[in-house]
Order: C-alpha cells, then structure tokens, then sequence
C-alpha cells in the first residue's frame, strides 16, 4: 500500500483551515501529518474534527515540518503570508497559501522567490475558483460563445468575517461584536478589511477569465464605519485597452451567499462582444445570452470532477503527477490579481486613478 499523502496545516489566522484539512481527513490516500499555532487554543476545533492525537500538534513551525508533510497549507493573517512562506519554502516542500495572496505586491514577490530559490511549489487557493459556475463561465468563455471578453462585473462579500467559522457554523452578532475590536481582520497592519480580503477573488478570476490580460489602470474608493481601521466596502473600476471593469467587496451583505444570496447577488457577470453570461456563486446553472440566443437562458454548470473537485485533491495530483496548477492558482495568474489589488489600495488612499502597479 502506497504511503499515504502528508499535510500539514500551519497557522489558524483564517477560518479556511479547518475547511481546508476537512479534505485532507476525508480524502482516502491522505493524512493530516501535523498541525501548528502559537496558540493551542485555535486548534483545538481541528484536534476534535479530525482526531489529531497529540504528537501531532505543534507549536513551533520548525518542529511541524519535522512531520514530513508533502504539502504545507498556510492560513496565517495577510500580512504574515510571505514571513510564513519564507519559513517553509527552504524545505522544499510544496507551499499552498490559503486566499488573498499577500498583503501587498512586494511580499507576493518575497513568497514566489523563497519558493523558486528552494523549487517548492507555490499555489494561492481562491475557494472561488472551485465553484462549478465560474469553471463553467471560463469553459464558455473559451469555447468563443460570447466573443471577446470586453468587461468584467465583480460583487462579493459576506455579513463579516467573524460571522462564521470553518465548515460555516455561524457565530451570533453578541461574540461578533465582543470579537471584533481585537480580531486580525480589523486591523490594518494585519493585512484586514473588506478590500484585502475580497478584491483579489474578483481581480484573479477575472485575469483568468482575460487569458491573463492586465488593466491600464485602476480607481478605487472604499468606505468603512466609524472608528473601523479597515475599510467594509470598496469599489474599484478597471480600465482595459477595450473599455471599463467594475469590482465591488462588501463586509455587511444582507445575507450570506451560502445560506440565501443577498441583493446585489455574490458573483460575476461577464460581457463578451457576441453575449453576456451571468455567473452566481453557489447555483448549479450560469444564464447566458448570445445574438443568436438573446433570450437569457440557463447553461447547467454540473460539479466538478476528480482530481479537480478541491484545492487538496487538485494538488495531491498535482505533486504526484506534475499537472499544471488550476488557473487561479497559478502565481503567475495571482500575482496579475495581487497588482490590481495594491493600486486599487493606492488608489483608494489617495483618491485618484492610478497606473496599475508593478
């Protein structure tokens, strides 16, 4: 019987560890090898998920990566991605960093070379990117069924980032709020706000969606509450040599889009010189038009098959079997994604249109 495939899941800074090592547990020829935070109380939802015994838990990375995993998964706070990274990579092992790429573009740079100087493997996981309508949206749009791709219309968000936990068990407005005023996702040195934490879903699969084509320039404005370090909503336009893209985050949608879709609906729309396709999260279907079909009718977007159901199994047989990264995925495609979310930063602190940077 073949050695069973070794994760290990350093830093529970984002919610999306527990998600993340629910595949490992449930995938049958991997194993969760360790797990690791400075604070034994973060891990403590995992330890009893997934039976984790205790020669398996750490708190120092060093001794985490002694495990011997094939595949580290990072879920530290964005600020603290390429620190993260630039420990783990001169191992060698293959690094997957848990959505937005980093806080800034010189840190997604510092995260590619530490990677590149030891050849580990780098992919930026984007949940997104493994919903069956937008790999759908990518299937039609490279089918040619409506044209050239001339905008890109992103909306997304949730309630909050304190309203729910991994595996999206909801947590009451009363510990939200005694939470908030120390929580990562609140703090600007952090890496925290809606912008960071949301623009880079919609700049990445959209530069997917563009076969990888970069705006000009970007303008950005965002809003948060009162005495809020971070912003809650923002809203960013792109300027391409064809014309405008518009990208809006939200921290405070009526609903959250895996329990009932709130108004503005979470997810894209995509207008191509022949038709149009709108692309929700969450929905088994895309609606589409074309000048052949004007009528806005529905396209199924079935699940997705294996090995691509998830970002574990994707690079279980990615590692294996030296398959190309999902597009997203790529750093190639999420360093484009990381550019348009600095100047959309830029842009919104200094109130005016910006070259995109980098």
């Amino acid at each position: 019987m073949p050695r069973p495939f070794r994760v290990a899941g350093i830093s529970f800074d984002h919610m999306h560890m527990g998600d993340l090592l629910r595949q490992v547990h449930d995938h049958p020829e991997a194993e969760i090898a360790g797990i690791c935070d400075p604070d034994p109380a973060r891990m403590a939802g995992a330890i009893a998920n997934f039976s984790i015994p205790p020669d398996r838990v750490f708190t120092d990375v060093a001794a985490c990566l002694r495990t011997d995993p094939d595949l580290v998964i990072l879920c530290p706070a964005t600020a603290d991605h390429a620190r993260h990274v630039e420990t783990v990579a001169p191992s060698g092992r293959a690094v997957m960093v848990e959505k937005p790429f980093a806080a800034s573009l010189a840190d997604a740079d510092r995260m590619i070379a530490a990677c590149r100087a030891s050849g580990a493997l780098l992919a930026v996981n984007w949940p997104l990117a493994w919903y069956p309508t937008h790999n759908m949206t990518k299937r039609l749009i490279d089918a040619g069924t409506i044209g050239e791709v001339l905008e890109v219309h992103f909306y997304d968000g949730n309630r909050g980032p304190l309203y729910h936990l991994a595996d999206k068990v909801e947590v009451t407005p009363e510990e939200v709020a005694r939470q908030k005023p120390s929580s990562w996702w609140y703090k600007a040195a952090a890496g925290g706000g809606s912008l960071l934490d949301y623009l880079g879903y919609g700049a990445t699969l959209g530069t997917w969606f563009l076969n990888g084509e970069a705006p000009t320039h970007v303008c950005a404005t965002a809003w948060g509450a009162p005495g809020l370090e971070v912003d809650e909503h923002s809203v960013t336009v792109l300027r391409y040599a064809r014309g405008l893209s518009v990208m809006q985050t939200r921290w405070g949608t009526f609903s959250d889009p895996w329990t009932r879709q709130p108004q503005p609906r979470c997810g894209f729309v995509i207008v191509g010189s022949e038709g149009t396709i709108a692309s929700w999260d969450y929905d088994d279907h895309v609606l589409v038009q074309t000048r052949d079909r004007p009528d806005v009718h529905p396209v199924p977007a079935p699940p997705l098959s294996a090995p691509n159901r998830g970002p574990v199994e994707h690079l279980i047989h990615v590692i294996r079997t030296g398959a190309p990264l999902h597009g997203p995925l790529d750093p190639a495609i999420s360093r484009t994604g990381q550019r348009i979310v600095d100047t959309a930063f830029a842009s919104a602190r200094e109130r005016r249109e910006l070259p995109l940077a980098g």
